[in-house]
């Protein structure tokens, strides 16, 4: 996977970067977007390197072992800064990103360029997306700034003008499965991490490497299960205990969004395309139960509750509300 800068996937992605290293005519700004753990860091971070390597084996390529790669690696370059909120589904704040401007005032320390890893922008409030706009209208020329996000929609339409947009998307799931193999993974095990992944192999591989995640999922499934035919009472103490942890409420719409997506693509009769391969007999009962538009007004509901838990909505009704809308057994 040398020729694509290590990584699996993204190929077209590659070689435009890999051509505009190679020609000089990299821009000042680049947006990568797609789901999380999709690559975008990784790429972005791949082309920081390519971009800053001393010995590059071929244009547009990068070494890894010179000192700007190795450091760029280990996102530990005293040119390289990494802008991001605090946590994941938090806020990027203005005040960073006005510290932000001051520092790409400033000449590179040791190579070719300043570059400015903007993480996650979506997460940037309205007033730290128009203090980057200034810095993309100003940037000098040394300074090359590349952002992720889940979609360019998220974002101001001026920011998303001002930038190279590259939208990744999933691995193709036989090519991830056999990735997984590779890394120690047997058959099922591979065949199973590349479907819950949904084709993103940075979150297939941090399952591989460290099952605790699946450990929890493999709970919040049997409570599902249990909340399916719990009284009233039950689902309102179940409301109690998620209000409490807004990123654990949060961790648990997300899979209850997977688990009716699934049933939704049951019910209409594709069962190819399912993400929780393990749980077929619980979805096939449920897609029997449920009609299609059913099961995607549930999925909907999810879908808003993950969005109204950013506004900062009353936690305990919004998980009761939800939990009051779920069939019986």
């Amino acid at each position: 996977m040398k020729e694509n800068w290590n990584l699996l996937g993204h190929n077209w992605a590659v070689d435009m970067l890999r051509q505009h290293v190679s020609n000089g005519t990299q821009r000042h700004a680049y947006l990568f977007t797609g789901s999380r753990a999709v690559g975008r860091r990784s790429l972005a971070l791949a082309f920081a390197r390519a971009l800053t390597c001393v010995q590059p084996p071929a244009p547009g390529a990068f070494c890894g072992s010179c000192r700007e790669c190795r450091q760029i690696a280990k996102m530990q370059h005293p040119d390289l800064s990494i802008i991001q909120a605090e946590k994941e589904g938090g806020m990027l704040k203005v005040e960073q990103i006005r510290e932000l401007r001051k520092s790409v005032l400033l000449a590179p320390y040791q190579a070719k360029y300043k570059i400015i890893l903007l993480l996650r922008f979506q997460e940037a409030n309205p007033s730290s997306a128009n203090a980057l706009l200034k810095t993309l209208e100003e940037a000098p020329s040394k300074v090359i700034l590349l952002l992720t996000a889940d979609n360019a929609e998220q974002l101001l339409p001026t920011i998303v003008s001002r930038c190279e947009v590259l939208r990744l998307r999933p691995v193709p799931t036989p090519k991830l499965e056999t990735y997984l193999r590779e890394k120690g993974a047997d058959e099922n095990k591979a065949e199973f991490l590349a479907h819950l992944s949904s084709g993103r192999p940075g979150y297939a591989l941090s399952l591989l490497q460290d099952e605790t995640e699946l450990e929890l999922r493999r709970e919040t499934i049997e409570e599902f299960k249990m909340l399916l035919s719990a009284s009233r009472v039950k689902k309102f103490d179940y409301a109690q205990k998620l209000s409490k942890d807004k990123e654990e409420f949060r961790a648990t719409l997300l899979l209850w969004l997977s688990l009716w997506r699934d049933v939704m693509l049951y019910s209409a009769g594709d069962k190819k395309s399912i993400v929780n391969i393990d749980q077929r007999e619980l979805i096939d009962i449920l897609s029997v139960q449920l009609s299609f538009s059913e099961a995607k007004r549930l999925l909907e509901s999810a879908e808003k509750g993950i969005g109204q838990l950013k506004r900062n909505v009353n936690a305990r009704l919004l998980a009761e509300n939800i939990l009051l809308d779920f069939p019986k057994n």
